[in-house]
């Protein structure tokens, strides 16, 4: 039968009569929005976060991502150099101001691309990875699949607008973050630098959040006309990392305004945006810690086994981030199709937890056995039949 079992212990449970629930409390003029958990990747607020957009310089996360994956397995070390072109020295936007016919070292234009955003470090590494840009950008779109990024297209590596159809999702940058933090920690340390000088020529990171909220330490912004201005940011406050992602930003009272000035004043309301709603998402989100793995979630019947129960578990540590107001009222139920036919391997699904708060997405966390339970003897079998013949099969 399909058992469903309360766990009553984990926290206060909903009480009787119903109680609005609690307010969302971010709101941004961005187009595009998503505030991720860093540690577990749970969605904790978006909007429009899977609609494509242009996504500007912010798409040179995808290109550190395949330079970094071959720095991880050796491939390519910090030290290599990558020859510059002439296609590479003449991009135009912003740039690392590269010299045509030089070798520069990897990690300088690891470098030139976060901090300076240059778009011709971005060819330079995309025709030594690549062979051509063209053919990096097939290991783009191709990487792009592998890591689950749903709703993105590359056809630069560098996010210029032309040619035109690049395009991402908040959502799939978010989870791109992501995966550069967990996967590749020797490199995530770029993009918490805040200026770099090559050719005599010294840039700031564009990133203000570095420089607007305590804890920040990455990752990436972005502008063009198509796309206006975005940034992913993320930032540890009391070891909890958040990562936020806004797309769209546009200040059309700046339209008069020279370039430059228009830029600079852009630069620090996008900052100043994207540490606002970071400041509101650490003040109303908390982490929740609820099981550890090997740490007994329930139990669930066996039927026809050596023991009458088997324990069940997570396999990874389980926490949830949510509101602070809706942690009072959140209900973790524990479902699982019982009893168990032994024999039973420990490390095998047998159930599912199931986690409801109010505005909060749930989740449903699969649950393990946490030993094997071997069949039982014949005896052991018959018993169980008898059994089952006089009280139901229940």
């Amino acid at each position: 039968m399909r058992r469903i079992g309360l766990i009553g212990i984990v926290l206060a449970l909903i009480v009787a009569g119903f109680a609005a629930p609690a307010e969302a409390l971010i709101e941004t003029s961005a187009e595009h929005a998503i505030l991720m958990d860093g540690d577990t990747g749970q969605i904790l607020w978006q909007k429009n976060a899977d609609t494509p957009m242009p996504p500007a310089s912010m798409s040179k996360l995808m290109t550190l991502e395949l330079l970094f994956q071959r720095l991880k397995d050796g491939r390519v070390k910090l030290t290599d150099t990558f020859p510059v072109s002439e296609n590479a020295w003449k991009t135009g936007g912003s740039k690392m101001f590269v010299s045509v016919g030089s070798q520069i070292a990897v990690e300088d234009l690891i470098r030139g691309i976060i901090i300076q955003s240059g778009n011709d470090a971005c060819v330079v590494v995309a025709e030594a990875l690549g062979g051509t840009v063209d053919g990096f950008v097939d290991m783009m779109n191709q990487r792009a699949k592998q890591l689950g990024l749903k709703n993105s297209h590359f056809v630069n590596p560098n996010g210029l607008p032309d040619p035109p159809g690049q395009l991402m999702s908040v959502h799939d940058l978010a989870i791109l973050a992501r995966h550069l933090q967990k996967d590749y920690p020797a490199y995530y340390k770029y993009f918490g630098e805040r200026d770099f000088t090559w050719n005599n020529i010294h840039q700031p990171n564009r990133n203000t959040v570095l420089e607007k909220f305590p804890g920040a330490d990455g990752l990436k912004t972005g502008y063009t006309d198509a796309s206006g201005y975005g940034v992913v940011a993320s930032a540890v406050h009391d070891g909890h990392r958040l990562i936020l992602v806004l797309g769209g930003l546009r200040y059309p009272d700046l339209d008069k305004d020279s370039d430059v000035k228009r830029d600079w004043i852009a630069e620090q309301r996008r900052g100043d945006e994207a540490a606002r709603v970071l400041g509101v998402a650490f003040r109303e989100f908390r982490q929740y810690k609820l099981f550890a793995p090997g740490q007994t979630v329930g139990t669930a019947p066996v039927w026809q086994g050596e023991k009458d129960n088997v324990a069940m578990t997570v396999a990874q540590p389980l926490a949830v981030t949510m509101q602070v107001d809706s942690r009072a009222r959140m209900k973790v139920t524990l479902h699982y199709d019982g009893p168990v036919q032994a024999p039973i391997a420990k490390g095998q699904q047998i159930g599912t937890l199931s986690i409801t708060a109010p505005d909060f997405p749930g989740m449903q966390v699969p649950l393990y056995a946490a030993e094997a339970v071997p069949s039982a003897g014949l005896f052991g079998r018959v018993m169980d039949g008898l059994h089952a013949l006089v009280v139901g099969s229940e």
